[in-house]
């Protein structure tokens, strides 16, 4: 081991600061924006875990060295960031636990993406409910996060595979143009699959919670919340459909997760502006993580401000101070640059904490 783990008096305080710090950033009095700065990330030479029959113990050096990593590079850097263990996964998951191949791209890369299991109504209506724990890609999951609770302990927030909303999760199940068709051909058939997917979904995060205690339910993009602030996940299928359809289709389950688990963040990288008005009728929409088309971010800093913090990831320090020119008296903001080694990423945190006013 490197002795890098946030166990030290000085790592611990620090880690506990920045809990604080984003606790309040997402749901508390506004102290400053926020920055989360990625370190470079070692390799996996083992690959997906999900598309292997490998040991489960083939991961155990990954999730030390990825996790320590994190933290080694927290402390040098001073940003705001809580280590934890990323366990993201391809896309399919939870579409999979549904009877969805995942198909790994030979020789390219990218990760494996679900194909399609059912293409009527029929077959949608015939999928069971898979069972949270037994379903073989769920399972799968839950094994490589019982190793790393048991190599790193209880004081390491252990993270979420990818999360697709009940009905991404749908779209990736059923043939997706059969699908859109459905929505008006068989809209009570499309509901019945999304109300599973929702199913599966809830009680997936109910069991992970359970079972793993200290967890961090951010998938996209690298960050960090307290679990009671609600759960994260992507709404990437709001731009291929009306607002109309959205709020039929879409918002119940949002809503419904939302209530059940006291907040959502979501992720959306879709052409989606048009269905601001409808995810603002989300309860407790902590934050919102967009990748912008045009007209690019001001509709989104205009009606999101006040209301809920824009995830800012993947971007420049040039990126930065354009968003902080374009915010408003009342913009909340989490910046995730990166990756970016130490030295770089700690002339990047001082920069931006003498921008915004933070000591």
């Amino acid at each position: 081991m490197t002795g890098c783990r946030p166990n030290g008096r000085v790592a611990s305080v620090s880690f506990e600061r920045n809990k604080q710090c984003l606790k309040d950033l997402f749901a508390g009095p506004f102290r400053g924006h926020g920055i989360v700065v990625s370190p470079p990330w070692p390799p996996n030479p083992a690959g997906d875990f999900l598309c292997s029959e490998s040991p489960a113990q083939d991961w155990g050096p990954w999730i030390e060295a990825r996790y320590e990593a994190m933290a080694a590079h927290a402390m040098a850097v001073d940003d705001d960031s809580v280590p934890h263990v990323g366990l993201n996964t391809n896309t399919g998951i939870f579409a999979a636990a549904f009877g969805c191949r995942l198909h790994v791209y030979e020789g390219m890369d990218t990760n494996a993406s679900a194909l399609p299991a059912v293409e009527t109504a029929e077959e949608a209506d015939g999928l069971p409910d898979p069972d949270p724990l037994s379903a073989p890609s769920l399972a799968r999951f839950f094994e490589i996060a019982a190793l790393a609770r048991s190599r790193l302990g209880p004081d390491a927030p252990i993270g979420v595979p990818d999360i697709q909303s009940p009905f991404d999760i749908a779209a990736l199940v059923w043939k997706k143009e059969n699908l859109l068709l459905a929505l008006y051909e068989r809209p009570d058939a499309v509901k019945r699959l999304v109300e599973k997917c929702h199913r599966l979904l809830s009680g997936f995060v109910r069991t992970f919670i359970k079972e793993f205690g200290n967890v961090n339910l951010c998938h996209c993009p690298t960050a960090w919340a307290p679990p009671e602030l609600g759960v994260w996940l992507s709404e990437d299928e709001a731009g291929s459909v009306s607002t109309e359809m959205f709020e039929e289709f879409c918002l119940p389950s949002l809503v419904a997760l939302s209530r059940e688990f006291g907040g959502l963040f979501m992720h959306c990288c879709a052409a989606a502006d048009h269905q601001y008005g409808s995810f603002l009728k989300i309860p407790h929409l902590r934050g919102l993580n967009r990748v912008f088309q045009s007209p690019g971010p001001m509709p989104a800093i205009r009606a999101f401000s006040g209301k809920t913090v824009l995830i800012q990831a993947w971007l420049d320090e040039k990126e930065i101070g354009r968003f902080l020119d374009m915010a408003l008296p009342n913009t909340r903001y989490l910046f995730n640059p990166g990756p970016l080694p130490v030295e770089e990423a700690k002339r990047l945190v001082e920069r931006f904490k003498n921008a915004v006013g933070r000591s």
